[in-house]
This record gives structure tokens, sequence and C-alpha cells, in this order.
């Protein structure tokens, strides 16, 4: 065999593996999964490398760092591959980050948190943005609210003093300035005010409805800033203990002939879901829930997203766990279309209401 004729079977060989479009592509998510020599040069390099493109004959792949180094090849200068990729290393310090705002008292300054963990404010803020989806001073909001919430949620007793916490304690552990501040976001933060929140919705009305649709029982709930509630079951009486479960101290209130419109509005989008709902919604839950929700919203009637692809448009890809949580804890039914997540295989995971209603509505949206 001649020179030339085997380094076109070596260069085959090359170009029909898969691996070879990652490398031509220097596409830095096959970074880890494999590695590649250059037998001219003596070097081994990742997938996302710089330098310029091998000669495909030349090249081998190995999958990890020591099997490049046990065939002689040393690690390359420029894409450093035995040590943590650029990616890895951006998340370490976004999740540094994290923890320092956790932990704090009161919301760091992006210069403040930028140089502790080392890295310029711009880039900083630009990095932490892609890998979580939120803004650092955003994301130090949603850990205050949440530690709000807990404050003032089911706890409600002091272990140390013996006493209960009270709303003034609960703001300013928080990491509120001053009572004032937090009062005038409120709304926002709890869909009601502290006091009502810390007390199951005392003081807040709801209307609501149970009616009937293909699918089986139906409830609507409604506050003063829109629908809160679209619950599905087999028992009518179990969706309402549900809905005051969640708000054991909220006034409910019988919806009236007016209100039954609205159930019936309700009624039609479960029985094509594919027009949307018209109706201004009260959507409840955390910074991160509220992302999900949100993602959920853009996928279009008739098609699905994994998981993993939701994860990944809200820019936290190793959050799956969570999305299937947020997923769990969506309290409207259809109008924020949970039924849309499926397994990254296709196949139906848990719905909060039944897989088999889940079923009935993308088949419903497959042949509307």
């Amino acid at each position: 065999m001649t020179a030339s004729t085997k380094n076109v079977q070596l260069a085959a060989a090359t170009v029909s593996d898969p691996r070879w479009a990652s490398v031509m592509a220097r596409d830095a998510k096959a970074d880890g999964r494999f590695y590649y020599s250059v037998g001219t040069t003596g070097v081994y390099c990742r997938p996302s490398c710089a330098a310029r493109l091998a000669r495909p004959e030349n090249v081998r792949f190995h999958a990890t760092c020591a099997d490049a180094e046990k065939s002689g090849f040393r690690p390359c200068k420029r894409c450093k591959p035995d040590q943590a990729s650029l990616a890895e290393q951006y998340a370490a310090k976004v999740t540094e980050a994290c923890r320092i705002i956790e932990a704090s008292e009161t919301v760091p300054t992006l210069d403040e948190l930028a140089l502790r963990v080392g890295v310029s404010s711009f880039h900083f803020h630009r990095v932490f943005k892609q890998l979580t989806g939120l803004t650092p001073r955003a994301y130090a909001v949603a850990q205050r609210d949440q530690r709000l919430r807990q404050g003032l949620g089911g706890h409600g007793h002091d272990r140390d003093h013996g006493r209960s916490t009270s709303i003034t304690e609960a703001i300013f552990d928080a990491g509120y300035n001053s009572n004032g501040r937090f009062y005038e976001k409120s709304n926002a933060v709890l869909g009601m005010t502290p006091t009502n929140y810390r007390a199951g919705g005392a003081n807040t009305e709801m209307r609501f409805a149970i009616g009937e649709c293909s699918l089986g029982a139906i409830l609507v709930a409604q506050s003063e800033r829109g629908v809160c509630a679209i619950l599905l079951g087999d028992d009518p009486d179990a969706l309402a203990r549900e809905l005051q479960d969640c708000f054991p101290r909220a006034k409910l209130i019988g919806g009236d002939r007016e209100f039954e419109q609205l159930v019936a509005k309700v009624v039609g989008l479960v029985e094509a879901p594919q027009f949307g709902l018209d109706l201004p919604l009260d959507v409840r839950g955390t910074a991160f829930q509220q992302r999900v929700w949100q993602a959920l919203r853009e996928i279009p009637a008739g098609q699905t997203a994994s998981y993993t692809e939701i994860a990944r448009r809200i820019g936290s890809p190793t959050a799956v766990r969570a999305v299937a949580q947020a997923c769990a804890a969506n309290m409207l039914a259809v109008a924020i279309p949970c039924h849309r997540v499926v397994r990254h295989d296709g196949g139906l995971s848990g719905y909060r209401w039944g897989v088999e209603r889940k079923r009935a509505l993308l088949d419903k949206e497959a042949h509307a």
C-alpha cells in the first residue's frame, strides 16, 4: 500500500466519524465528550480549539485526556484540554456568585460580585445572564423575595426566641432596606399584601366556579388581578378543597351568571387550546417558575418541547429537574400549557392533572 493510498484511507476514516463534524464546527458543546490529536504536531486538543484545522489524515480521536497522553501526545497550549474548559470556569464563577448572593443580607452590587469572583463587571454581567437567564441583580432580588415568602409563610414561629416573627422582621430579614420600598412592590412579589399572604390569602377575594368539560370537572378562580387557578379533576369537591388549601383564609365567593361566562371561555380553551385564552392571568410563582411558565406559553399549539429544551431556552441548561418541578407547580392548566412538555424521547411523563388528560390535550391540538 502506498503512502498516498494510506493517507486517503485515514482521511476517509476521520471524515466518516461524526466527531469530525464537531471538530470542524469547533463545537464547544462537544468539549469533554472526546479529544483529538494531530500526528504532525504531537499535541491533542478539545473539539472547540481555535487552532488551524488539521488535515483529517493526521487526526485521531481519544475518549479522555489520559488516553491521548498514553498515546504520546501532549496537551495543546492554546485550548488547554487538560484543564477546566472556559465554560466550566464561567459556570464555577457564576455558581460562586450565586452562593454569595444567597448568603448576603442585602443585594450586592455588580462591581462587588465581579470583584469577588475575579471577573470584569461587564464580562461577569454578560456571562451570569447567559448561564442563569437573569441579571445578577434580578437573581438577588428573586432570592430576597423568596426569603420574604419563607419569612411570611407557614413557619411563623421564631424557635430561638419563642415568639412569632413579625411582618417588619421578615421584611428586613429578606434584605429590604425599608418597609416602604417593599410595600411599594408587594403585589408584584406576592400577588397580595404581605399580611394577606402570610394569612393564607386573608382579606383577598377570589371568585370561583366549577363546571364540566371533556376532561372532567374544571374549577376556575379569579382574583382582582385575573384568572389565578384553572384546575382539572374527577371530583368537583376535591377541586374546591385544593383551591382552599392553597389559600386557606381567602374569601372564596361562588361565581354568578356573569362569572359563569368566564368559565365557559376557559372550557372553550380546553376544547380548542389552539385558540388561546384572551383573559388576564394572575400568575403567582418564583422568578424561576415565571421564566419556565413564560417559555411554556411560547410553545405553539400542536408542538411539544422536552424539559431539557425548556431548560436550555431559559438559559439554565442544567436545571432540567427544576423545570419539571415548575411544571408541576403550575395552577393554570392549559392557559400555561405544561401539557406540551414531554420527555426527551417524546414520551409523556407526569402531569399534575393526569397523563391521560395530557394525552387528550395533545391529541386535540394535533388534530385541530
